[in-house]
């Protein structure tokens, strides 16, 4: 048993490595499949958002000293 990671072992270090290493291709393998298609679904669509008038500031509400 290593409670410090500056005193582990070899083979400690390895198997840091190689449960990192699942790890991150299970994450990788779970974002892949369950991405979905943007055709499949219809259903889902965004509308499209107009902009509307032009707005103008005069002022930006802070004092000036001089």
């Amino acid at each position: 048993m290593n409670h410090s990671f500056y005193s582990a072992d070899r083979s400690t270090h390895l198997k840091i490595v190689v449960v990192a290493l699942v790890a991150g291709i299970a994450v990788a393998g779970v974002a892949s499949f369950s991405a979905t298609n943007p055709d499949a679904s219809s259903s889902q669509s965004a509308g499209v958002i107009k902009a509307g008038k032009p707005v103008a500031i005069t002022s930006s509400g802070t004092s000036v000293t001089r």
